[in-house]
């Protein structure tokens, strides 16, 4: 959804209402994780309901949800505040990371469909093609969608949603510092290394590899915003 778009929520008929509430939730979700609000900054409620075209009920339903999920704190008087991104916490994010992603290492080859493993393929030769052209940014975006294809694909509604949230937040660390090009080819290999696993059906390796691979990535993470941050 653009950042022009418009969710006319206020007009919704009481079967629209539950989907519209959920794409008010992802769009602010979506705004805070490019970066488009600043950390710390009370979040402007008037224009984001301008933008979005809806109320304050809604909008402040929304960031009551996002509350929950630590994006934004509520304080009194103020509003809603953008948290800021903390080290400490992302480190705690990719620590509870590594034990789901063991989970799904385990379960996956079993519960995997054809069409799955199809899709799942098509997004790693497209991050290949991102690592050849250097493309961070676009390898970042692919990464993400690779990671949550692998998730949804043990079908599990809990672990998925979970799983999503935390990857909503690590997304919006990686955004918010310059990635190394140079790591993409590091990144690339183990995403092989993962694929032979997941097609060998081979399920202990494969966890095993997808769990190394968190750990790498948010070592690799958590030392690049410990440089943005001097």
């Amino acid at each position: 959804m653009s950042g022009g778009s418009t969710l006319t929520l206020d007009a919704a008929t009481d079967t629209e209402r539950p989907i519209l509430h959920t794409q008010v939730i992802d769009e602010l979700r979506g705004i805070i994780t490019r970066g488009e609000l600043a950390e710390g900054k009370r979040v402007p409620e008037a224009a984001l309901c301008e933008r979005l075209g809806v109320s304050r009920t809604p909008l402040r339903e929304a960031l009551k949800v996002l509350a929950a999920e630590g994006f934004v704190e509520l304080r009194p008087n103020r509003g809603a505040v953008v948290v800021p991104i903390d080290g400490d916490a992302v480190a705690a994010l990719f620590e509870l990371k590594g034990a789901i992603e063991h989970m799904i290492g385990l379960t996956l080859p079993e519960r995997i469909t054809p069409a799955e493993l199809a899709h799942i393929e098509a997004i790693h030769q497209r991050l290949k093609a991102c690592q050849q052209r250097l493309d961070a940014p676009a390898y970042t975006l692919g990464n993400h969608a690779f990671h949550a294809a692998l998730a949804a694909a043990i079908h599990n509604d809990a672990v998925v949603q979970t799983y999503s949230t935390l990857q909503q937040k690590i997304l919006r660390a990686r955004l918010a510092i310059n990635e190394d090009p140079s790591q993409l080819a590091r990144s690339v290999e183990e995403h092989e290394g993962i694929m032979a696993m997941l097609r060998a059906g081979a399920a202990r390796d494969l966890a095993f590899r997808l769990e190394e691979h968190n750990r790498r990535t948010g070592e690799a993470i958590l030392a690049q915003l410990r440089m943005t941050a001097e």
